[in-house]
């Protein structure tokens, strides 16, 4: 029962690494005619280039008279402690927002607005139910209540306003760190014509740039979120087909990818929310198109619209800070209540010894001495069952004539249950307490997923970025090294298929983890020097394992080189 054990963990993680190598969701087509969001894009901005704010001089559009308008489509900057947000007075939309306190690869400030060129409706687009006033408000030059805005940690509101001879009149109000916090900015926007209010609709656009976080097998593509019902739905971009409209009361909706997340929290409105995958080709006709998810948030009815939107990291202190249940944008899985804590007790210990290199492995070292009972027991019960590998041996080979369907198949149970009682070996003792750190071992492997903190977050060496892989694959051959001493040292299968299998795992496992986060790998080799000492200390303890001989009980007896068997010899 214990082999079928690490063959399920076996198992389990090579279905695991197979997905993300060769399951990545592909990328969609866009649909055929226009797209809501404007046409296809020629090309993407390269990945880890960050996008250069634009500066667009561009004369107010044609139509009616502008009343109250900018005379030139300009920028106006926002900055705070933590984002530096550039807006454009032409559609009022927002065409930068850097994250100054995270880094693209390269090192500078990440950005998470896409830059897809002309074609795209920007962050904040302001649309109604008629198309042609949404084409007049996207074009239209806004006036700013400041030409800039420098806060700190300061609240601060900016707005834009535009008005025309035609008589319609749309006012957007940016309100920045309300109630303290850095990445939420409320929303306020209305639109009228003739003092009669429209449906507001504000378009966020392609959704996220994620810069050269892009790729490799464990990386998490964009997907759209709805809050619902107490959970969390989420949408990859092919599910949006059949799915691309929401209305109600959620908690909040959004797209996110693998560590950062643009949402809208309505509170109490009622919402209608669409979603719109969105493929764009490379720079490079060689690279692989990136998919985007373009989304849009409105009122049901006429009247004025005011929502609040985060646009940062998906950090649990930082999303508890907005919303209790906010932290669920985190997809930590089924063993979220174990993940959870785990996560504040790498980031308590972080505090103390400042590198979360060495705090996963401190953190290792302390579950597996929280574990240590339980693999001791299940150690000890292996023991006692290898001891008992002749007796089980030669209880099977004497049925082995026997048909499963056989009754006399199943006296051979009873006699191994007989066995069992006889010798005190309960077969289920070995397996349970292991398959009881299984989702600790999944709870660390979701973790250490999606956690922001490891992104960027160096070691020592050449492991600069625990979020990645290593790129000399040392510590994976270091972590299958291990495993194969680990498998050595565990009690010997007498089934030789078996053991040839069992001995493909190390070999599996790490061809798997070479291009896993460096930081999974560094809490897998931990774990197995762990065990081996433990195996080590449990050897001491019982006494060195005894070698199986296998008990011949069926068969042709071997000859006798000294007696009969040589008897008819000259």
């Amino acid at each position: 029962m214990e082999k079928r054990v690490f063959l399920a963990i076996f198992l389990s993680f090579v279905v695991l690494g197979l997905y993300q190598l060769l399951f990545a969701p592909p990328p969609l087509t866009p649909p055929a005619g226009p797209v809501e969001a404007g046409a296809p894009a020629t090309a993407a901005q390269a990945p880890g280039a960050t996008p250069p704010t634009p500066t667009i001089q561009q004369a107010a559009p044609s139509g009616a008279t502008p009343l109250i308008g900018d005379a030139v489509a300009r920028d106006i900057v926002v900055e705070t402690e933590a984002i530096r947000a550039v807006f454009n007075t032409k559609g009022a939309t927002l065409r930068s927002w850097q994250l100054k306190h995270y880094r693209e690869r390269d090192g500078t400030p990440l950005e998470l607005v896409p830059s897809l060129g002309s074609g795209f409706d920007y962050p904040f687009t302001l649309a109604t139910s008629d198309a042609t006033l949404s084409a007049t408000l996207a074009a239209a030059l806004f006036k700013p209540s400041a030409e800039s805005l420098s806060l700190g940690t300061a609240t601060g509101t900016i707005s834009f306003q535009y008005s025309d001879a035609a008589g319609l009149n749309a006012r957007k109000t940016f309100v920045f760190q309300p109630d303290g916090k850095p990445y939420i900015v409320n929303v306020e926007a209305a639109i009228d014509v003739q003092g009669t209010s429209l449906p507001v609709t504000l378009k966020f656009g392609p959704a996220l740039h994620i810069g050269n976080d892009v790729g490799g097998p464990t990386h998490l593509p964009a997907t759209a979120l709805i809050s619902r019902s107490g959970k969390v739905d989420r949408l990859s971009a092919s599910a949006l087909a059949s799915e691309p409209r929401f209305e109600g009361q959620p908690k909040f909706v959004g797209v996110d990818e693998q560590y950062f997340l643009v949402a809208t929290l309505p509170g109490s409105q009622a919402i209608k929310a669409d979603f719109q995958p969105i493929t764009v080709p490379g720079t490079d006709p060689a690279a692989t198109p990136r998919t985007f998810i373009a989304y849009s948030v409105g009122t049901p009815g006429p009247g004025a619209a005011s929502l609040a939107w985060f646009i940062g990291p998906k950090e649990f202190d930082i999303l508890r800070a907005v919303d209790g249940e906010f932290v669920r944008a985190i997809d930590f899985g089924m063993f979220a209540w174990l993940v959870v804590p785990m996560l504040q007790g790498l980031k308590w210990l972080y505090g103390y010894i400042g590198n979360y290199g060495w705090s996963i492995v401190v953190l290792t070292i302390l579950i597996n001495l929280v574990l240590f009972p339980l693999r001791h027991r299940s150690m000890v019960s292996m023991r006692k069952m290898q001891s008992l590998q002749p007796e089980i041996k030669a209880i099977q080979d004497r049925y082995a004539k026997y048909k499963l369907t056989d009754p006399e198949r199943q006296k051979m149970n009873t006699e191994m249950m007989a066995l069992y009682k006889q010798k005190g070996v309960n077969p289920a003792s070995g397996c349970v307490p292991m398959l009881l750190t299984m989702p600790i071992l999944f709870a660390f492997y979701a973790m250490l997923q999606v956690a922001i903190e490891l992104r960027g977050a160096p070691f020592f060496g050449w492991i600069h970025d625990l979020s990645l892989q290593d790129p000399t694959y040392i510590w994976p051959l270091l972590m299958g090294g291990t495993m194969f001493w680990q498998q050595k040292l565990m009690p010997a299968s007498t089934d030789p298929t078996q053991a040839k299998i069992l001995m493909l795992m190390p070999i599996v496992f790490t061809v798997s983890f070479l291009w896993f986060p460096s930081g999974l790998v560094i809490y897998w080799l931990t774990s197995n020097l762990m065990a081996i000492a433990q195996q080590y200390l449990t050897n001491r303890i019982i006494g060195a394992p005894t070698v199986a001989r296998v008990v011949r009980t069926s068969g042709p007896p071997k000859p006798n080189r000294t007696g009969a068997g040589q008897a008819g010899k000259p």
